[in-house]
């Protein structure tokens, strides 16, 4: 299923689809219930076979090429080390290629979120670790930012 994230158009199109469809329902997709339960076992699921997410329950996949920043061994959030080989590799697992150059190169396929690559994402907020990134999308609990924080 890891093949998949080489389909960022398609992957887009399923976020916009999941968001719409999920949208009218947010009144009760609260943090801590029995809905947020299934929403983690179902990201747990499919996020974790597609991206490898470590559910960080603040997703940006749709801000970064549809491929998770957090799995970058440094757990870059807003681009590449400076460490990045010649070759396009990182530097940690020099076997692998930099996650942020794959962002890239799948945000050019994305038609809705490709240029949101470009943008400065803000701190993880670390007390969401280990919830829905859907529910806190939707509860506006992914969007807060820390105070003193501007964009």
């Amino acid at each position: 299923m890891l093949g998949m994230q080489w389909h960022p158009r398609l992957l887009e199109a399923v976020y916009e689809r999941s968001h719409w469809l999920l949208r009218p329902f947010r009144l009760w997709m609260v943090s801590g219930g029995v809905v947020e339960r299934f929403f983690v076992f179902f990201e747990r699921v499919f996020k974790g076979v597609i991206f490898d997410c470590c559910q960080c329950g603040q997703c940006v996949l749709h801000r970064a090429g549809m491929t998770c920043p957090m799995t970058c061994p440094k757990n870059m959030r807003n681009g590449p080390c400076g460490g990045v080989t010649a070759s396009g590799n990182c530097e940690i697992i020099p076997e692998t290629k930099c996650v942020w150059l794959q962002a890239w190169e799948r945000s050019k396929e994305m038609r809705v979120y490709g240029d949101e690559i470009l943008g400065i994402l803000p701190p993880r907020k670390g007390q969401l670790d280990g919830g829905s990134a859907w529910i806190n999308e939707l509860s506006g609990a992914a969007g807060q930012t820390p105070a003193g924080w501007a964009e």
